[in-house]
């Protein structure tokens, strides 16, 4: 089979068969490829250290959990003359705290993410027969500057299997939305053709339905009360006609009960395609304490391929981007509070975090601290790890 990767640059996703496998393919390239084809912003004359060395080392340090410029170069100062060679680094010292920062902060970080992004889409895998991507937005509040506002970035998370499929950076988190549709379109629709997009309520629009259904995906929205007059003519249905299917799952200290009805979508509704409406009562209990939450759905896939327990499952698998990619680096990589702000660093540190968490993922790591601190341990861990992605 040829590459999937024959053009990373133009940061769309080839449509290859590679993409079809219900289980992880053969990406084909090297991540050490991919890391090659980053444009190098240095002027050429006195380079004392080749970028894809310099990127490889970062990479690897953060895989051990480096949080700063100082980690990364403290992780590297440890490695020895034949570690550095296996990374591309030819002289016997490692780069310093300074290059780590002035090359990081002078990469085009929209590159870096394109060139990821494909490198990542091919590990993607299908759920009882679609791919399920979810799309939210993150600020990174420690890299706010003087009167700057922080970096958000918008991000697509593969359901299955917890790896970032694509990130895009926005001046703020009101431009969110049209930067969904961005990242969307950033795609090459063969490779979301089948899939399911789940989004949170702020991206319940119209425009955003579009773009989804011309890409041959279907979408699936949560409305809540920031749109009350849609939310109350759902609320409106005759709910209480409808028959329920119910789902329980203990954990962490609580119970939670989740009941979801289904009806076909009204003709007024005015997404395009909207096939199915939903309704979803979760009643969770804590020490003791209940709780209950009702929302309302809206998808365009159809009941011969969605049923409600394969809805229930898209709306609560969305929350993943949450917990397991914005929670982790902020938790384990500390990222709110990262003094990083020097110029593309931030989301540069940002995709290099995501590129950890989903190398982790894909290595069977379900823990990422832990699997951070095992890398840490001994340096031919993370560059193993790096060399075989």
């Amino acid at each position: 089979m040829a590459s999937s990767r024959t053009s990373v640059v133009g940061a769309r996703v080839p449509a290859t068969a590679e993409h079809h496998r219900a289980d992880r393919p053969d990406r084909g390239v090297a991540l050490v490829q991919v890391l090659a084809r980053v444009p190098d912003p240095r002027a050429r004359r006195g380079l004392r250290h080749p970028l894809v060395g310099v990127l490889a080392v970062a990479a690897c340090a953060v895989l051990a959990g480096a949080r700063s410029f100082a980690a990364i170069a403290q992780w590297a100062a440890d490695l020895d003359v034949a570690d550095l060679a296996r990374l591309g680094l030819t002289r016997a010292s490692a780069p310093d705290e300074a290059t780590f920062r002035r090359v990081l902060a002078g990469l085009d970080a929209a590159v870096v993410d394109a060139l990821l992004a494909v490198f990542l889409w091919t590990a993607t895998r299908v759920m009882a027969g679609r791919r399920v991507i979810a799309i939210d937005g993150k600020t990174v509040r420690g890299a706010r500057t003087g009167q700057g506002s922080a970096p958000h970035l918008v991000a697509a998370l593969d359901h299955a299997t917890g790896t970032v499929l694509g990130q895009l950076a926005v001046a703020a988190r009101s431009n969110e939305i049209p930067a969904v549709r961005t990242l969307l379109a950033s795609f090459d629709p063969a490779a979301l053709r089948g899939a399911v997009i789940t989004v949170d309520a702020m991206h319940t629009q119209t425009d955003t339905a579009a773009v989804i259904t011309t890409a041959g995906a279907d979408y699936v929205f949560t409305v809540k009360a920031n749109q009350p007059r849609l939310h109350a003519q759902l609320k409106a249905l005759p709910w209480h006609d409808v028959p329920a299917r119910t789902s329980t799952q203990t954990g962490h200290g609580r119970r939670c009960t989740r009941t979801i009805k289904v009806l076909t979508a009204p003709t007024w509704i005015g997404f395009t395609a909207a096939a199915q409406v939903a309704q979803i009562r979760r009643t969770t209990t804590r020490a003791g304490k209940k709780t209950v939450e009702v929302v309302y759905l809206i998808t365009s896939a159809e009941a011969t391929t969605a049923s409600p327990e394969a809805i229930t499952a898209w709306v609560q698998g969305h929350w993943a981007i949450e917990n397991r990619c914005h929670w982790v680096r902020d938790v384990t990589y500390d990222e709110d509070r990262s003094p990083i702000r020097t110029g593309n660093a931030p989301q540069v540190m940002a995709t290099l975090r995501n590129l950890a968490i989903s190398l982790h993922r894909l290595s069977g790591a379900t823990n990422i601290a832990y699997a951070c601190r095992h890398h840490a341990a001994r340096p031919d861990r993370p560059i193993t790890l790096l060399l075989t992605s």
